[in-house]
């Protein structure tokens, strides 16, 4: 059954989260009575459809239907989440938030995008709703602060984690959570090295990015600082630099005048710094820089990188009447070349995973090989039939030419757009005894399954291009 997410306020946060449940097979209803809301939640949807599947190796659910409202009432019937996404102005979300909690269905999760305000000032007037902080671009970034009560967050915590989302509860209220207080000291810090002219605003962004920025991505704060304790750890650390916490290092208590003249000057640096490209520009850097280092500790399962793992591991598995699909994924940006079109290495590297995926099918899953055994590849053949473009949606099915005794020969399908015909990869694999490192019978289970494939493929044609060399008229 399909759900429904209402979100009101569609600006860069409120398309952010009308994105990550549609492209999670949620319904998504939207109330903004701003004339352009259509068109700004379509651009924020349109990144999130380029770069969000392009971190999955594994299909996302089918898109929900995404419509436009003219009244709240309309907007949330029927729905599951309610999220407000309106101006950080008190005043305004008590008079929204008291809306919703009149026409909200009592099983929908009432939550609030403030960076700022504390549930019980946003329930202060009788409303019932939950922080959930989101940061942006939230379509790509897992994490959700949740702050309220502990039943309602907990139930939060469930529906978001079904959409991909790493729901921190916060174990008390305080005023802007946990993360935006960081990024407030670091804010106040770099506002003062601009104003004071020991940097410029580009100066800063690359000491940030070059350096400690790279390493917060996957181990955080004080696991980086354990690692440069060295063998000693936190305590020699701590001990180490603790002494530091006396000097006069930083002005944090201390908050510069906000005046035009330092506006002018953050501004002007900024625009000098990257003014060359348009935000929707900046936005596809972003999100592309933010795939591929994404996608590099999901292989690892740090950070955000294991929310992926955890997440695509969840997804329903394609439906495997006929050939069975062995891929159903959309191809990232990392994977294209100078020519705009996928790389040729890639083509084998879905094949690959065409290969583990039909071993899992048959029961040499991971299990299977943590218990010594495996199938290695001995031989490919690929033909390059057609162009795959970044963005498209490549799907593969899988015919099984032979399995029997230590034998797996495969022929993998490779489609795009409209199910055209990109590639073929022929591909031969030996069953092999880990301990030994020699080639050996498989397990009956999986031999069982293997030859039940072969002989239901028996009766196919001979695919086009089977037994082809390099250079063969």
């Amino acid at each position: 059954m399909t759900r429904k997410a209402t979100i009101v306020g569609g600006g860069v946060i409120g398309g952010g989260w009308a994105a990550r449940f549609l492209l999670n097979g949620w319904d998504v209803a939207v109330f903004d009575p701003d004339p352009e809301a259509e068109r700004k939640i379509g651009e924020v949807v349109a990144n999130a459809r380029r770069s969000l599947p392009a971190l999955y190796d594994n299909a996302l659910p089918q898109e929900g239907k995404l419509t436009f409202h003219d009244t709240l009432e309309a907007a949330v019937e029927g729905a599951d989440w309610i999220q407000e996404s309106i101006p950080e102005r008190l005043d305004i979300k008590h008079k929204v938030l008291g809306s919703l909690t009149e026409l909200a269905p009592a099983k929908a999760v009432i939550g609030s995008s403030t960076s700022g305000f504390k549930p019980s000032e946003l329930t202060a007037k009788g409303a019932r709703a939950i922080v959930a902080h989101p940061f942006n671009p939230f379509y790509l970034l897992p994490l959700i602060e949740l702050v309220g009560d502990a039943e309602e967050t907990e139930r939060a915590a469930e529906i978001l984690r079904g959409i991909g989302m790493f729901p921190l509860k916060v174990r008390k209220e305080i005023d802007a959570h946990i993360a935006d207080r960081f990024l407030e000291a670091v804010w106040r810090e770099a506002l003062w090295l601009v104003k004071d002219g020991i940097a410029t605003t580009e100066e800063i962004d690359e000491a940030i990015r070059m350096g400690f920025g790279l390493r917060w991505a996957q181990m955080g704060l004080f696991e980086t600082y354990r690692v440069a304790g060295g063998e000693a750890g936190m305590k020699h650390f701590m001990a180490q630099f603790g002494p530091c916490l006396q000097w006069p290092w930083t002005k944090l208590m201390d908050v510069p005048e906000f005046t035009d003249e330092l506006v002018d000057l953050i501004a002007g640096q900024s625009d000098a710094q990257s003014g060359h490209m348009s935000i929707r520009e900046l936005e596809r850097l972003r999100d592309d820089n933010l795939v591929g280092m994404m996608r590099a500790l999901k292989k690892s399962g740090s950070g955000a990188g294991g929310v992926i793992k955890a997440h695509e591991a969840a997804l329903t598995p394609p439906d495997n009447d006929g050939l069975p699909v062995t891929g159903d994924r959309q191809i990232p940006q990392s994977w294209t070349d100078y020519n705009g079109h996928m790389n040729e290495a890639y083509y084998l590297e879905a094949a690959a995973a065409a290969s583990d995926r039909f071993m899992e099918i048959i029961g040499a899953d991971a299990d299977y090989i943590a218990s010594g055994r495996s199938y290695f590849t001995v031989e490919n053949h690929i033909r390059y039939l057609d162009e795959l473009m970044a963005g498209e949606r490549l799907i593969i099915r899988t015919q099984v030419l032979n399995g029997a005794g230590k034998k797996m020969h495969l022929f993998h399908f490779l489609y795009g757009a409209e199910g055209k015909l990109a590639a073929t990869v022929e591909t031969f694999l030996l069953h092999v005894d880990l301990t030994t490192r020699a080639s050996s019978l498989p397990g009956p289970e999986v031999a069982a399954k293997l030859e039940a494939y072969a002989e239901k493929h028996r009766s196919l044609p001979a695919p086009d291009g089977m037994g082809r060399f390099v250079g063969q008229r």
